[in-house]
């Protein structure tokens, strides 16, 4: 019951800064929108004219801030019913768990509130691009009202493929092995995507006009799709046509939906400790913790290859079949399998939580076991949930950068232009400036949550023997307060270079800097979520001992051992805080860039700046679980370290 606790408490903190944030925020959304008279199709200021589809500016500021309240609190709410059903989940704690809360605030908190914030926010700002790009496409030239539902009917018949799904993994799989555990994970992304491609064949062949126009830098295309038979096309008297052309808008949705599952094996491949990669990693900690992060740092470089050929691919073909709004489309293709994805993704942090609660609580090294297996696939599917979730954020970052740069009115980004280089420069650095801010905030808020580890150690008397319950609650409000600290810095670079850049540079420069950081981004987010779920792997590989190889690394205790606890150490902060977080970067500067999009920016703020305090929390969590549960005597001859 302390992990629930813990995880709600911190939760609960939170999101009163957020409370707080929402009030403020809705107030100025309906001033500035009330301040003027209305906007235009085009966003341009105008007198009301029912031929300009203007609205009265007290109707647009009512709406738009209802509608910015509406997108926080289905933000919020996604992470905290997240949380909650996995901390029930494994709620049968025992006074002997005392050392496992931390981790456990963290996995929930980090791995399932804010994964799960992230992956909701991607899937709202997929949507939104969508919508956003076909209400600027020209009125009056084959354009249909139901070419702006399309989003909302893939995200239907997701929610429809993943019940289904969910039957196979429940009647139709039985697991009588180890081995068997993560093929069965897999099978769940496989079906779902096989169902989820006839679902939109489906769907594109019903529900969308058999051709429509968009907006596309200053031109009007045309965007061609199946025709439906007369008796489903709405009323009206159609005939089939089966000529290649007319599946672009299918082929759109579908590339981004396998390039998703190709990104989500890939990554496996390159962080489970069933394929050779991550044994490798394990093999060099031989020769100490050096070599160790060499090959670690090596895997997580390569692992980039195959995801960025995915996306490019996946941004290709959607571009060259309907332009940005293709893109939007095949980001949400993409993430059409989301409640399959984060029941897997969830599976992770449950497990990792028993099989903690399982050895602190003292049972039998044959649960143990079980739970070691579990937590070792956990490892991949959460790495899994990475990959999708940062695959996705490019193709979200690139459709919000093509609407700015269809507002702004800018026909080409020319890098050959100075202001457009300096801005590709500027932008490619700024991950890595954020991800150095992440990563010491990480450092500096566990030193506070370490002596204060200590501090008890020393003033609770029979602390380390057990007969004393340590305080949980001052752990949890330092983590917590210090992660809202320092979150501070990372959010004002991401939320004030735009404005700086568009201000003074102008925005040629801010689109050199968009695409710059999203460039730099997403392979410094790929690399760095799979190296650390590599190192974290590779020292489970050691410590389960399944195979004759890893049996000649273990026990634990030993040097091979030792290197990957480092390893792993070093990986934490890549996985669950700079490389998760990378995604808000990129997001969150296309859509900050976006003039007068308020009722877009609402929802995905509040979701991004939660995925920023989630993924330090979990850090902070993680090393205060490591600190007091003797890890610190890896470094030290005894448990004197606390002292």
């Amino acid at each position: 019951m302390h992990g629930i606790t813990g995880a709600t408490s911190f939760l609960f903190t939170e999101y009163q800064y957020v409370g707080i944030f929402m009030v403020a925020f809705a107030i100025l959304i309906f001033l500035f929108l009330g301040s003027v008279e209305g906007f235009s199709s085009k966003s341009q200021p105008c007198t009301y004219d029912k031929e300009k589809t203007c609205k009265p500016a007290l109707a647009t500021a009512i709406f738009s801030t209802i509608s910015f309240l509406l997108g926080a609190i289905t933000s919020v709410l996604s992470g905290f019913l997240g949380m909650k059903i996995a901390t029930y989940a494994n709620a049968r704690t025992t006074l002997e768990a005392r050392k496992v809360i931390a981790d456990n605030v963290g996995d929930n908190v980090g791995d399932i509130a804010g994964m799960g914030s992230d992956l909701f926010g991607s899937y709202a700002e997929s949507s939104c691009a969508a919508l956003v790009v076909a209400s600027i496409s020209s009125f009056g030239i084959n354009h249909e009202f139901t070419a702006m539902l399309y989003p909302l009917l893939i995200s239907s018949v997701g929610i429809l493929v993943c019940l289904i799904t969910t039957l196979f993994a429940t009647d139709f799989f039985e697991i009588k092995a180890v081995k068997e555990i993560e093929p069965a994970l897999k099978k769940q992304l496989i079906i779902s995507t096989v169902l989820m491609t006839v679902g939109i064949a489906i769907v594109t062949w019903v529900g969308v006009p058999s051709s429509f126009t968009i907006y596309n830098f200053g031109d009007q295309k045309v965007v061609k799709n199946c025709y439906a038979p007369y008796f489903v096309r709405l009323g009206k008297v159609r005939t089939f046509n089966s000529s290649k052309s007319d599946r672009q808008l299918f082929l759109c949705v579908g590339v981004g939906l396998w390039a998703g599952l190709i990104i989500g094996f890939v990554t496996e491949y390159y962080t489970s400790n069933a394929y050779s990669p991550v044994q490798d990693v394990a093999d060099s900690c031989r020769t100490g913790a050096a070599t160790n992060v060499i090959f670690g740092l090596a895997l997580g470089y390569k692992s980039v290859i195959i995801p960025i050929f995915a996306i490019a691919i996946c941004i290709f073909v959607s571009f060259s079949f309907a332009a940005m709004y293709g893109i939007a489309v095949a980001a949400l293709g993409m993430l059409s399998t989301i409640a399959t994805g984060l029941a897997i993704d969830a599976y992770g942090p449950i497990s990792d939580n028993a099989g903690g609660i399982a050895e602190m609580a003292g049972m039998s090294h044959h649960i143990r076991e079980r739970t070691d297996a579990l937590d070792a696939a956990g490892n991949t599917t959460a790495a899994i949930g990475k990959g999708f979730a940062i695959g996705s954020a490019a193709l979200v970052s690139l459709a919000l950068f093509g609407a700015f740069v269809s507002r702004a009115a800018i026909s080409t980004v020319d890098v050959l232009t100075p202001k457009v280089f300096i801005g590709l420069i500027v932008g490619a650095m700024l991950p890595y400036w954020f991800s150095a801010m992440t990563m010491k905030s990480v450092g500096s808020a566990a030193l506070k949550m370490v002596e204060e580890v200590r501090r008890q150690f020393n003033t609770i008397p029979g602390l380390m023997e057990g007969r004393a319950k340590p305080d949980y609650a001052t752990c949890v409000k330092i983590s917590t307060d210090a992660s809202i600290k320092e979150m501070i810095p990372p959010g004002a670079l991401v939320m004030l270079t735009p404005l700086i850049v568009g201000t003074f540079f102008g925005v040629e420069t801010l689109a050199g800097v968009l695409a710059g950081a999203l460039v730099s981004g997403v392979q410094i987010a790929i690399s760095a979520s799979n190296t650390g779920g590599a190192w974290d792997n590779a020292k489970k590989y050691i410590e389960a001992g399944a195979s004759e190889h890893a049996r000649t690394l273990g026990p634990k205790g030993s040097d091979p051992h030792k290197a990957a606890v480092i390893g792993d150490t070093v990986g934490d902060p890549l996985k669950d805080t700079s490389g998760p977080s990378l995604n808000i970067l990129i997001k969150l500067m296309a859509v900050d860039s976006r003039e007068g999009d308020l009722l877009v920016t609402g929802p995905m703020l509040i979701s991004m700046i939660t995925e920023i305090w989630d993924r330090l929390i979990t850090e902070n969590d993680h090393w205060l679980s490591w600190a007091s549960q003797g890890g610190i005597s890896y470094f030290s001859s005894s448990r004197t370290a606390f002292a």
